[in-house]
């Protein structure tokens, strides 16, 4: 990352735009050019034609504010296909495969786009009787164990502002609708580190979900187990926890490496 108060002379051209994108994804949250150029220290026209020049190509967004800026659809294609290349692919499905045969249930990983929660890896129980989630799937935030996990690491302005505006869609009978059970739903989820679906996206499937935390401890993805009811409670998911929690420390140190 660049250093605060760097000269123009000291950020090649080249390497600019770079630097800029890499302090937006260690943010984490949307950033004006003022709060960037603390860091990167270019001139004030240059900064502001950076953002625009990434707001033109779909690197960035603006966000709601008009003034503040976020990762834009390609970025965030960009960070998903970085995190499936084939060497790490290959470790994280070995991590996923040993979890799926001790819990003996289909485990996935997700990750947060701006629209819900996107599967970006799973593997199949063997039992027959399993429900289909394929890969790229995406599944809403408010009513699934992988979205109220994302949720619940959201700074409070902004979970306040989700709830405030959120359309909360009634999947079962179950699904929580009302934003102030939804929060204290959540709220709950942040105080014990794991979020639960119980059959709240679709009826008889239960799950629980973890957090992947990348290098600077913000969740980065989620770590999950989904099952019928027929077999399993949510009770009986729960009890493999500890397991859940060391494997989705594996994955957080194989991205990291």
């Amino acid at each position: 990352m660049a250093d605060a108060g760097r000269s123009d002379t000291t950020i090649p051209t080249n390497l600019r735009l770079l630097f800029l994108l890499e302090e937006i994804a260690r943010v984490g949250v949307p950033l004006t050019p003022t709060a960037a150029n603390e860091v990167l220290g270019l001139p004030k026209p240059t900064i502001h034609r950076l953002f625009h020049r990434l707001e033109e190509e779909g690197f960035l967004q603006r966000d709601i504010d008009g003034r503040s800026y976020s990762a834009g659809q390609r970025l965030r294609k960009m960070s998903v296909n970085v995190l499936s290349s084939s060497r790490v692919r290959t470790v994280r499905l070995a991590v996923l495969n040993a979890l799926t045969e001790d819990v003996g249930e289909t485990c996935n990983i997700a990750t947060p786009d701006r629209d819900g929660m996107v599967y970006l890896d799973r593997v199949e129980t063997k039992w027959p009787l399993r429900i289909q989630l394929p890969i790229g799937t995406t599944v809403p935030f408010h009513c699934t164990a992988s979205g109220k996990m994302y949720l619940s690491s959201l700074d409070p302005r902004h979970l306040a502002k989700y709830l405030s505006a959120a359309i909360l869609d009634q999947h079962t009978t179950k699904s929580m609708t009302d934003p102030q059970a939804l929060l204290e739903e959540i709220e709950l989820t942040r105080e014990r580190g794991y979020s639960t679906d119980n059959e709240e996206f679709m009826d008889g499937m239960v799950a629980i979900a973890v957090p992947i935390h990348d290098n600077h401890g913000r969740l980065m993805s989620t770590l999950s187990v989904h099952a019928p009811t027929q077999r399993v409670t949510l009770s009986d998911l729960e009890q493999h926890l500890d397991l859940f929690r060391q494997a989705a420390a594996d994955l957080s140190e194989l991205v990291l490496r």
